[in-house]
């Protein structure tokens, strides 16, 4: 096998371990803090073994997005809990729709004209899952708080997205190593998770086994082995290609949840989760087409949780 193969079956592996996410939380009985804070130990752990650089170099920088990056992985724990996996994942992926508005003050990267038909689908995509009023599920009990809290995950990716470019910029020029640094704030943001969530996970009362194995897949598979995964593969797979494999996940989330669980988004969910998918794949084929492969696919990825 070629390293250029190796290195699309590593994507796909990441995007469908990420995908994963919605079907295992739900799939778990303990609370949404208590998995928040289990998936997330195990997380960092994961991380520090697997990645060297992971270890080194923290500074307020790599505190800065870890916040951020913390931020992300809390909502999205807490909404797969009271919404639709499928909202969730899809809500989290308008991302770039934030980044776009966000980039010109933190990053200083304008606004393209060519951009603002982008904006328009992804804000319509965002609007849609709020049109309406979703019924509950076993598996959703409160679809509308998590909507909220998963639409606040789409911004703190954003956010997230935003400082790890930022953190590359400043690595590089100091002459750092930025893939170092991003697993560093990866770690920083999993560790400040676990922390800030134990008081509110103890005591853990009548968790079972199985409940213990899904937060440690979670954690060791879900969280680190992808995040490995994905990294290890965008050295060799051009952004395009990149972006489109990991559009995967959201897609495979959807189906996971309806194989496992039978749940299934409502009408205006499901518009707003095609609207969302199409304008992403769109973007980015006009963005490779006219900026010759230099579009990152971190943007165009729901690949953080």
């Amino acid at each position: 096998m070629d390293s250029r193969t190796g290195a699309r079956l590593q994507m796909l592996a990441a995007a469908a371990l990420f995908s994963t996410g919605g079907m295992a939380i739900k799939a778990c009985q303990m609370t949404g803090w208590q998995v928040a804070c289990f998936r997330s130990l195990f997380g960092a752990l994961t991380l520090l073994v697997l990645i060297p650089g992971a270890r080194r170099g923290w500074s307020r920088r790599t505190l800065l997005v870890g916040l951020a990056y913390a931020a992300t992985l809390c909502l999205y724990v807490l909404s797969n809990k009271l919404t639709t996996a499928a909202n969730t994942i899809f809500l989290q992926s308008t991302a770039p729709l934030y980044l776009l508005l966000i980039s010109p003050l933190l990053l200083k990267e304008p606004i393209r004209p060519r951009e603002l038909w982008f904006l328009a689908a992804m804000a319509l995509g965002l609007s849609l899952f709020f049109w309406g009023r979703e019924s509950p599920q076993a598996t959703a009990p409160n679809p509308a708080l998590g909507n909220v809290l998963a639409a606040v995950g789409g911004l703190t990716w954003a956010l997230t997205v935003a400082g790890l470019r930022w953190l590359a910029r400043t690595e590089g020029r100091e002459g750092g190593s930025p893939a170092g640094a991003a697993a560093g704030a990866a770690v920083v943001g999993n560790l400040l998770v676990s922390g800030v969530c134990l008081p509110l996970a103890l005591p853990v009362e009548g968790a079972a086994a199985a409940d213990w194995l899904w937060v440690v897949y979670l954690g060791v598979l879900q969280i680190g082995l992808a995040y490995v995964f994905m990294t290890r593969s965008m050295r060799r797979v051009p952004a395009l290609e990149g972006a489109l494999l990991l559009l995967l996940e959201p897609v495979l989330n959807t189906l996971w949840t309806w194989l496992v669980h039978g749940e299934v988004p409502g009408t205006w969910s499901r518009l707003g989760a095609l609207t969302i998918l199409v304008a992403t794949l769109a973007h980015t084929l006009v963005a490779r087409r006219k900026e010759g492969g230099r579009y990152p696919s971190e943007a165009a990825s729901s690949s953080e949780s």
